[in-house]
C-alpha cells in the first residue's frame, strides 16, 4: 500500500511517528477486511481554515470539519472495486482516493474527548478509510456498522479511548 502524505499546514508539527501512525491506520483498515493492498491513497494534513474552504467547495457546508474523504473508484454489484473505472497510479496501484485531515481540529477534538492527539488522528484516518471503502453513517444501521468497524480496528491498533 502506498500512502502519500502532504503536510499543508504549519500549526502542528508533523513527526515521523505521526506519519507512521497514519500509514498504519490505513493499512490496518484494509487488513481488517482482508482487502488487496496494491492501492494508493493520499492524505493531506491541513488546518481549520483550509478544510473549511474545501468543505464549502465540495459539500456546500461553510464550516471547518475534522476530515474529508474523496473516493476515486466505483464498486460493482458484489462490492468489489470496479476496475474498469478505477484510476491507476504510475506504479499500477488502484487509487482509492484522498483523505484531508485538519490537524488543528484533531487537536481540539482530542482535548474535548479526553484522549491523545495520536488516538484522534488514528480515528480520523480509519474513519476516512472506511468512507473510501464505501461505508457511510447516513442511517442508524449504517452508523452502527461503520462505527463498530472503527472501534474494532482502533482496538486492534491499541488506540482505545
Amino acid at each position: 500500500m502506498k500512502v502519500v502524505i502532504l503536510n499543508n499546514q504549519s500549526k502542528i508539527t508533523v513527526s515521523r511517528k505521526l506519519r507512521e501512525l497514519i500509514k498504519s491506520a490505513a493499512r490496518s483498515t484494509l487488513g481488517f477486511f482482508g482487502l488487496r493492498d496494491d492501492v494508493e491513497i493520499s492524505v493531506m494534513l491541513t488546518d481549520n481554515e483550509d478544510i473549511r474552504n474545501l468543505n464549502r467547495l465540495h459539500r456546500g457546508i461553510d464550516r471547518a470539519t475534522d476530515v474529508l474523504s474523496f473516493p476515486m473508484f466505483e464498486y460493482d454489484e458484489k462490492g468489489e472495486i470496479h476496475e474498469d473505472y478505477a484510476e491507476l497510479s504510475e506504479m499500477g496501484e488502484i487509487v482509492l482516493g484522498d483523505i484531508v485531515i485538519s490537524l488543528e481540529r484533531a487537536r481540539e477534538q482530542a482535548e474535548e474527548y479526553g484522549h491523545s492527539f495520536e488516538r484522534e488522528v488514528g480515528f480520523l484516518t480509519v474513519h476516512s478509510m472506511l468512507h473510501l471503502l464505501g461505508y457511510d453513517h447516513m442511517t442508524p444501521e449504517d452508523e452502527d456498522e461503520m462505527f463498530g468497524y472503527q472501534k474494532e480496528i482502533l482496538d486492534q491498533m491499541g488506540l482505545e479511548r
